[in-house]
């Protein structure tokens, strides 16, 4: 995680929070301070990479298609969110990004949903049905 922080500022991203040293008093452990970065390029790694770890790069858009382009511009696909004070527009575009699970306006863990990633995010699913077909073997018998 470090190592992506220091790629964000040497790439030209602004730091706005954080950075890549420990928090204050926690000498001993691997924490790092929550990031923000601001004027993220969506080719810079830290827009197309994913970070586990306290990271915000924030970029801007200007319109609803731009922000689905630059959302989906990525070979990753785990996870994301969105955010609207209009829940039918926040789903309209939750159904348009290409990623495994969306959360919209911070929503709740459900164990019963389907867990996995899109793209280079990984195959398969964990948890619900899915995660449980997970575990059968189909075979086809062809006559």
């Amino acid at each position: 995680v470090v190592g992506y922080i220091q790629k964000g500022i040497a790439e030209g991203a602004t730091l706005v929070a954080g950075g890549a040293e420990k928090p204050e008093g926690l000498d001993k452990g691997y924490f790092v301070r929550p990031t923000v970065f601001a004027n993220v390029d969506n080719q810079m790694t830290i827009a197309q990479e994913e970070i586990f770890g306290p990271v915000l790069s924030i970029i801007a858009y200007q319109d609803e298609d731009d922000a689905v382009r630059i959302a989906n511009d990525t070979v990753y696909g785990l996870s994301g969110g969105v955010w609207s004070g209009d829940p039918a527009r926040a789903q309209r575009v939750a159904r348009r990004l290409r990623t495994g699970q969306i959360e919209i306006n911070g929503g709740k863990f459900n164990p019963l949903a389907p867990f996995g990633g899109y793209k280079q995010s990984g195959n398969g699913r964990e948890l619900g049905k899915y995660g449980l077909e997970e575990f059968l073997e189909v075979k086809a018998l062809l006559l």
